[in-house]
């Protein structure tokens, strides 16, 4: 990659030194002051993430964001003596900036002024590592910087050339910059759209194997990692910090039952995940929006779990998924008393990480599954032994009775297997 080209993906913030962070936070209703304090009690962790520490933070309230500085111009003179105050190197806002508003805090502060997406981009740009991993971050990266480019102190006008057609004004720096993010902005498009493609081809390959396919999703932190780990051995990397994986993980697991599955890891969801990020990792979350069955980890020791379900549901939604058939599970039983008060009919508390419940889930996970099938009765003469096997390798045998001129099977079936033997089905 080019210099020109590598100052477009460094990382948003600079981690040669812990930088001080003042946070701020803004409450507009229908929020509450509590969901401010929330929320930016997750910003600090996030930030910490990031690799800078919290040097104070500031909330104020107000009916709708002011269109120049979000805070207004008052409340933006009193932030630029906090960060005095505090030797602050950045502002981050737990709101959502424009690109003007942006541009006139840091004329007003003196310091860089960031919002909450570019933190979350940060992160993802640390822990991606594969090669889809590294693309689908650097999209969302330049999707988010395009609209933010701004001229710097000279005009900057450069000759393009020279001769007939060149002469006159060259273009500004600005406007070569932006033409160059929007060039790597459609190569990289181009390749994740050919990797998405390889990745429809795995997908169709394991979907001739007939298994389900269960996805794990949840909020980052919330113990998905350390539960495909439990049941798979999978390896993956387990780390006490947000978003510690990004890239999807998938292994076979078998149930109690005799049924092999499919089970994936997915990267984990926040609230209010950049809209660029969803974007750009849709290929990847076409695993959950396919999925026979979704496994909802909750972390119940957190503050707020059902704010943190609720922020999942929605990026479900986001992603096409929320029809999905979930089972909700609670972890961390070994950390929280709150686990078995979350626990509603149909949903089971776990500790991915001693053990516990995990026996339950994986008996719940069946039944769910079997539950998702239909109960089909077939009638296969005894001269064809190769459709009994096929009932029995594709589908779950319930009940099998041996009669005059063949064999009367009750079997759970998917659709293909249905359709495979529809011959054979008993109206």
């Amino acid at each position: 990659m080019s210099n020109s080209q590598g100052a477009f993906t460094s990382s948003l913030i600079d981690r040669t030194i812990r930088e001080q962070i003042v946070l701020v936070g803004v409450t507009i209703p229908p929020d509450t002051d509590a969901d401010t304090e929330a929320s930016l009690d997750e910003l600090a962790l996030l930030v910490d993430t990031a690799g800078a520490a919290e040097a104070a933070r500031m909330s104020q309230r107000r009916g709708a964001p002011d269109r120049a500085t979000f805070i207004g111009k008052g409340k933006a003179e009193e932030l630029r003596e906090l960060c005095l105050m505090v030797d602050a190197d950045t502002v981050v806002f737990e709101n959502e900036l424009t690109p003007a508003q942006q541009r006139n805090l840091e004329k007003i502060l003196g310091r860089t002024a960031i919002d909450r997406t570019a933190v979350i981009l940060d992160i993802f740009a640390q822990n991606a590592h594969t090669l889809e991993g590294k693309a689908q971050v650097e999209l969302a990266l330049l999707r988010y910087r395009l609209p933010r480019l701004r001229r710097g102190g000279q005009a900057g006008f450069s000759q393009q050339g020279s001769g007939i057609g060149t002469r006159g004004p060259g273009e500004t720096q600005l406007e070569v910059d932006r033409r160059r993010i929007q060039r790597r902005i459609v190569k990289l498009q181009h390749d994740l759209d050919e990797l998405q493609g390889t990745r429809q081809l795995q997908r169709k390959a394991r979907a001739r194997t007939r298994l389900a396919n269960v996805s794990i999703v949840g909020y980052t932190n919330a113990g998905k990692s350390t539960l495909l780990n439990r049941l798979t051995s999978a390896g993956v990397l387990v780390e006490d910090r947000l978003f510690a994986t990004l890239d999807p993980t998938t292994r076979r697991l078998s149930l109690p039952g005799g049924e092999t599955v499919l089970l994936s890891d997915t990267v984990g969801f926040v609230r209010n995940l950049p809209h660029q990020l969803v974007e750009a990792f849709k290929s990847t979350l076409e695993t959950v929006a396919e999925a026979d069955l979704l496994v909802h980890v909750v972390d119940a020791s957190a503050p707020d779990p059902e704010g943190q379900m609720l922020a999942v549901r929605t990026v479900l939604d986001d992603i096409d998924a929320a029809s999905v058939p979930e089972l909700l599970v609670f972890n961390k039983a070994d950390l929280s008393t709150e686990a078995k008060r979350l626990v509603e009919p149909g949903s089971v508390a776990i500790s991915a990480l001693t053990g516990e419940g995990i026996e339950e889930f994986l008996q719940t996970v069946g039944d769910r599954l079997r539950a998702l099938t239909t109960v089909t009765e077939l009638f296969i003469p005894y001269e064809r032994g190769d459709m009994l096997a096929a009932a029995h390798r594709e589908g779950e045998v319930v009940s099998e009775a041996h009669e005059d001129s063949g064999v009367r099977v009750r079997a759970r079936l998917d659709a293909g297997a249905s359709g495979k033997l529809a011959p054979w089905v008993v109206a």
